[in-house]
């Protein structure tokens, strides 16, 4: 028999760092203060601070547990055909030649991180040009492209801390630069962290780089309509480059605009020259997913289905969907005229520019400490903040300690 004492499998295996928003979020949870503001995750909250399920939802999860004919089976490898077709109008337009002339797949992913990493999975095994993320970008871009075997990722200059705005001189330049047929990893609308978009003129600029130079491009769609309130205008970027003829890969997200968190409900589309390059590119994306997890769960895209392709509850969730962006617009305006009172010194022009769930406040590591450590305010070190998190209770307190912090600590 063999020893217990043995030296242990896995005695080698080194501590993983905490991830950094969802260590933020933990440190706030164990916050004893009833004052603390969590500005750190990227979740809807009303005015009373509280999640929101959206109405609509409430009522497809309703019809589907009603739904005697529903069951436990197993999905299709690729998901709900409903849901991804539906997704794929949702970010294309109903009207789009692509859909019309088959020259797409679309496949059920787990949120959007799910359907970036589908992707990047799969560019692996067919396109190992280098990737280039947005310098600042989401957390996890670069960790999900590293561990898809990517050994090339670069960085684009995204924001001009002078301007406190887009550095769109330094992304042509990059892109310029570039290798042929680079990979641009891309985000239509309400970048994420910097709540700086381009305008439609800069699209079609970085578009005619990305032309001549044959990149890839590779949109993570995580807010739409989350960010203007209106669904078609935050996808104009993506439909613009399809118009162009470009092929691309579009990762979307559920967790935001149907504030469906924790159902991890996504969809990848993959947009190509022809019909037949569509199917096999599928059948990878089956091949993927066989081997990964198999196949999606079906809670999540179900809800998602019977909203988008029933004409009444899409209308509902186009004015609830606004509904949230509206407060979000609000809460700008709140927190940039409550440090216009106080003469907070700076300029803060970019939290009522900046658009969609965050503010990128320009605020510095130690300011950042100060406002966790004095005013129990959580979020994360690079300034960004979740506008979610501000409401008419705390908008007020948040900018005196935004002004405080300005005054005394560089």
């Amino acid at each position: 028999m063999a020893s217990l004492s043995a030296a242990s499998h896995f005695g080698n295996t080194p501590l993983a760092p905490p991830d950094p928003i969802f260590h933020l979020t933990a440190s706030y949870k164990a916050d004893p203060n009833p004052l603390k503001i969590n500005l750190g995750v990227g979740a809807y909250r009303d005015n009373d601070g509280n999640p929101w399920i959206l109405p609509v939802v409430k009522k497809a999860e309703r019809m589907i547990i009603e739904n005697s004919s529903l069951d436990h089976e197993y999905l299709p490898i690729d998901g709900i055909r409903s849901f991804a077709e539906a997704s794929a109008r949702l970010i294309l337009g109903a009207d789009s030649p692509v859909i019309r002339e088959k020259r797409y797949t679309a496949a059920q992913s787990i949120s959007g991180t799910g359907a970036v990493r589908m992707g990047a999975d799969f560019l692996a095994r067919f396109n190992m040009s280098p990737v280039y993320i947005s310098n600042p970008t989401w957390g996890n871009h670069r960790a999900i492209f590293n561990d898809a075997g990517f050994k090339d990722i670069r960085e684009y200059k995204y924001w001009n801390p002078e301007t406190r705005g887009l550095f769109i001189e330094e992304i042509l330049k990059t892109f310029k630069e570039a290798p042929n047929g680079s990979i641009l990893l891309l985000h239509p609308c309400a970048h994420n962290p910097t709540g700086v978009d381009p305008t439609m003129d800069q699209w079609k600029m970085i578009a005619q780089v990305a032309r001549e130079k044959n990149h890839l491009i590779f949109f993570d769609c995580a807010y739409q309509g989350f960010a203007s309130g209106n669904l078609d205008k935050d996808a104009q970027s993506v439909r613009y480059f399809v118009d162009q003829g470009f092929e691309m890969l579009i990762a979307q997200s559920y967790a935001k605009n149907f504030g469906l968190y924790n159902e991890r409900t996504g969809c990848l589309s993959i947009i190509t020259k022809d019909p037949d390059t569509a199917v096999r590119a599928n059948s990878q994306i089956c091949k993927l997913v066989r081997a990964g997890y198999s196949n999606p769960p079906a809670f999540g895209g179900r809800i998602v289905s019977l909203v988008l392709n029933s004409p009444e509850m899409y209308r509902e969730w186009e004015i609830q969907l606004k509904s949230m962006a509206d407060r979000i617009i609000s809460m700008r305006k709140a927190l940039f005229e409550a440090l216009k009172a106080l003469g907070t010194p700076g300029t803060w022009n970019h939290i009522v520019d900046q658009i969609g769930m965050f503010s990128f406040t320009g605020l510095t590591p130690s300011q950042v400490k100060i406002l966790r450590e004095k005013n129990h305010v959580y979020m994360t070190d690079n300034g960004r903040i979740s506008m979610a998190g501000l409401n008419t209770g705390n908008v007020r307190r948040f900018a005196e300690a935004v002004d405080w912090a300005v005054r005394n600590v560089k």
